[in-house]
């Protein structure tokens, strides 16, 4: 029981740090980090939140993600729901500064940047199933064994892409955050001594099984208690 309080502190504690993440680099006001172009543009397009749009992204890339072959885990899930709805949380505590000139804006783009490696060190390393776009990573890393990141920066080119032409907020905290944030997660990968494609998590399909053994043996102690039962009565 401690193992899995341990565990889903650590996924909670990752999510609500990538919404802080998601919201320091927000009030950066230099331009959204890809993905965040991406999720503005559909906000704007149908009048959605963006951590609204964030989890129907999310949904969108978990289906991309299990066709990929990467096991969908209960943290998958979880991260698909939670990033959104505590980046709309934070947001709209307004706790967070908002930058007023360039210099401080850089800064913060860096420290969201930052923010976010450690965050999604922090889930994957619970073993309960990657994010959806971490998965997407993933599963590209494990089919092609391009370096993580090269690939996340692919991926997070492609998202800025679709995003501006949405109408996303594209500017240079933007290109900073699309080359940095997948080399960012690289180096937290390698300063916890994490090899992205040994990560095993653990899946839902895994947790099915084992209820099935559970109860299918529990089924067959029943039916021996019984029988025992019925032995000492009819004696």
């Amino acid at each position: 029981m401690k193992r899995i309080l341990y565990l889903l502190a650590r996924l909670f504690a990752g999510f609500i740090l990538y919404g802080l993440a998601i919201v320091v680099m927000l009030n950066a006001k230099i331009g959204l980090s890809p993905w965040d172009v991406f999720h503005q543009g559909i906000s704007l397009k149908t009048g959605i939140t963006m951590g609204q749009a964030s989890i129907t992204v999310g949904l969108v890339i978990v289906i991309l993600d299990a066709i990929l072959g990467e096991g969908v885990g209960w943290g998958t899930v979880l991260n698909m729901i939670f990033i959104g709805v505590f980046l709309d949380i934070i947001k709209a505590m307004n706790i967070v500064p908002v930058a007023d000139n360039l210099f401080m804006g850089i800064i913060m783009m860096l420290i969201g940047i930052i923010i976010s490696a450690i965050a999604t060190v922090l889930y994957l390393g619970a073993g309960l199933g990657s994010g959806p776009r971490d998965g997407l990573m993933l599963a590209l890393n494990k089919k092609t064994s391009k370096p993580v990141g090269v690939l996340r920066t692919c991926i997070e080119l492609t998202a800025l892409v679709c995003g501006w032409f949405l109408g996303g907020n594209v500017g240079i905290g933007t290109v900073i955050s699309a080359f940095g944030l997948g080399y960012a997660i690289q180096i937290g990968f390698k300063i916890c001594n994490i090899n992205s494609k040994e990560i095993k998590h653990r899946i839902i399909t895994d947790d099915i099984r084992d209820l099935k053994e559970f109860l299918r043996k529990r089924k067959g102690i029943n039916l021996q208690e019984e029988c025992v039962t019925e032995e000492s009565q009819n004696k």
